[in-house]
């Protein structure tokens, strides 16, 4: 997904059109987890960038989204730009928990 959300559109309220984006966003990263796993692949992982424009989007983590989003709100931005590009995500295994020699 690679959208520009505008924030003000004549005869809509403000506060309604930023929760409909925000419900979008949420709905198609929803929908990408959704799709089946290739082979060898754990979980789908998503690069995000966000900005007020495209050349300014800088990279973002999937959760920091709506708060980036309520931050460009509160700086009185018109639009938001936001893109999420679905990739395979790979578990890496843990590493076995050192013992203490104090514990039994």
């Amino acid at each position: 997904m690679k959208k520009t959300f505008p924030l003000a559109i004549e005869g809509k309220n403000p506060d309604r059109l930023l929760e409909a984006t925000k419900h979008e966003i949420r709905k198609y990263i929803k929908r990408e987890r959704r799709r089946s796993l290739p082979e060898g692949v754990d979980y789908w992982d998503f690069d995000c960038k966000l900005g007020a424009t495209p050349e300014s989007a800088a990279a973002a983590h999937v959760a920091e989204l709506t708060a980036l989003i309520d931050a460009v709100v509160q700086s009185g931005g018109s639009q938001f730009y936001v893109e999420i590009l679905a990739r395979h995500g790979h578990r890496k295994p843990r590493e076995p928990a050192a013992q203490d020699p104090a514990v039994p």
